[in-house]
């Protein structure tokens, strides 16, 4: 493509953002939660609604189905490269709904003090508004040329946010249709509000549930108060020995692998100005946590974690109730990195827990799977193209930067074969996962921009290489 046609499809892009918000609107009403099995017709309509607009833009599309929630697959021609943009049309639970400022499936867009517009809504950051993106950007090349720029496949999960069950099954047994030169994703962030990001490095996985026993039943704390145990106890004890006084991971061997980050990287983060008191600040913290002499942004990009997601037992309703219960119940995940292995870390940690069980007590576990940490090349000619495309829509050099854990990188490594680009446009204040989500306008139309501006890139680097080799046969 041209310059004159990129050009053309930016313009295109910017006097039908209007409509695109319409059509990210229309997608974000519908509450495609795949966690709660009461949505389930809802994650079926956004996926037919996904393949529909997808089929009307020439992509060949379908609905496909899983042991779960469907796949949406298409695939469109084109010149240059083939490439493979993943996304997800499913979105986390809204609970607590009390705490939005307004139904969060009747997404808005907010003006601010300051001008400046967001987009509000479940879904309007992860993962609608951001594929989105990349569907305008489509459209913006088919609406200027009647073409894309280079061969174009795309796979929009449904299950994302509830564990990905369905995605390997999926991709073993598509493998042959959905193998390209490389993927494209776009759920990760930039660094700042005017700075874009590459993502080529992601911490690893490793998480579950465990369930502590005690009594047969739940107890009366007024005739068995002292001398019962108390689950809540004991294992809010266990994961309290998880770190030790200066925030280090105690499970033994957890830190095998783990291998620290070369002198030029972390003398380049050093420029970056990170003031951990602003990024604690946004969230109401103050006092950086985890492993003591460890600065927060290594902490974040480069070292391991242990975290309990949630912890429950006992009555919870309203008013009191003085029960001692007959279990106790955890979430616990690990973030990995380097060569970290999941499943050794979770062995690890269920026999942490076996070790510390009083008398009286039993545990039981229920692993959800792992990832490992991921590294991507920093001069595959993909990320240039990409870095190209960015640095010219933002004016400004796209950081490459490590994110949190995204699985279906490492799945696409080991069933695909392929490196994928991760380029998003997300804040690290869009409440992700929270109440009162937001996407900025600006993320969402210049999102849209550095997409066309990426496909055309893809497209001409195809091209460049293809006279290179011209010329060198001559």
């Amino acid at each position: 493509m041209t310059q004159q046609q990129t050009d053309a499809a930016l313009a295109f892009a910017d006097s039908h953002l209007d409509d695109s918000l319409e059509r990210l609107f229309a997608l974000m009403r519908i509450p495609s939660v795949s966690t709660d099995p009461a949505y389930a017709e809802d994650c079926s309509r956004a996926a037919e609604a996904l393949a529909q607009e997808l089929g009307e833009l020439g992509f060949d599309a379908r609905v496909a189905p899983t042991g779960g929630h469907p796949m949406v697959v298409a695939h469109h021609e084109g010149p240059g490269p083939h490439v493979l943009f993943y996304g997800h049309y499913d979105v986390q639970p809204a609970d607590p709904l009390e705490l939005w400022k307004r139904d969060p499936f009747d997404p808005a867009i907010e003006t601010r003090a300051d001008g400046s517009r967001a987009i509000t809504g479940r879904g309007a950051s992860d993962d609608k508004g951001q594929l989105r993106t990349f569907i305008e950007a489509c459209r913006a090349w088919k609406g200027t040329t009647g073409a894309l720029p280079c061969r174009v496949s795309i796979l929009f999960e449904g299950e994302e946010e509830s564990g990905s069950e369905s995605l390997e099954p999926f991709l073993h047994a598509h493998a042959e249709e959905l193998t390209a030169d490389f993927a494209l994703i776009c759920d990760t962030g930039m660094w700042d509000r005017d700075t874009p990001g590459l993502t080529i490095g992601l911490r690893g996985m490793a998480a579950g549930e465990v369930t502590i026993q005690a009594a047969s039943r739940d107890l009366h704390s007024g005739l068995y108060g002292g001398p019962a145990r108390n689950p809540i106890a004991v294992l809010a004890n266990i994961l309290a020995e998880l770190k030790d006084a200066e925030g280090r991971v105690t499970l033994p061997g957890f830190y095998d692998g783990v291998h620290p980050v070369e002198p030029q990287v972390s003398a380049a983060w050093k420029k970056l100005g990170f003031d951990a008191s602003d990024f604690l600040g946004e969230v109401g913290l103050s006092v950086p946590a985890g492993e003591e002499g460890i600065d927060a942004l290594e902490q974040s990009w480069a070292r391991p974690t242990a975290e309990v997601n949630g912890i429950w037992g006992g009555y919870t309703g309203e008013g009191f109730k003085t029960v001692i219960p007959a279990q106790a119940h955890a979430k616990v995940s690990f973030r990995l990195v380097g060569d970290q292995d999941p499943d050794q870390v979770w062995s690890a940690f269920e026999q942490h827990v076996r070790d510390r069980l009083p008398a009286d007590c039993s545990a039981s576990f229920n692993p959800r799977g792992g990832s490992r940490a991921i590294r991507l090349a920093a001069d595959s000619a993909p990320l240039a193209a990409a870095q190209a495309a960015l640095d010219a829509e933002w004016g400004k050099s796209a950081l490459l930067a490590s994110g949190g854990s995204i699985p279906v990188v490492n799945s696409i490594a080991r069933i695909l074969g392929m490196d994928t680009v991760m380029a998003g446009f997300a804040l690290n204040d869009d409440n992700i996962h929270s109440p009162n989500e937001k996407y900025e306008l600006k993320s969402f139309q210049k999102g849209i921009r550095s997409w066309v501006r990426i496909l055309a890139e893809i497209g001409a680097s195809r091209a460049a290489a293809r006279r290179d080799v011209a010329v060198a046969t001559e």
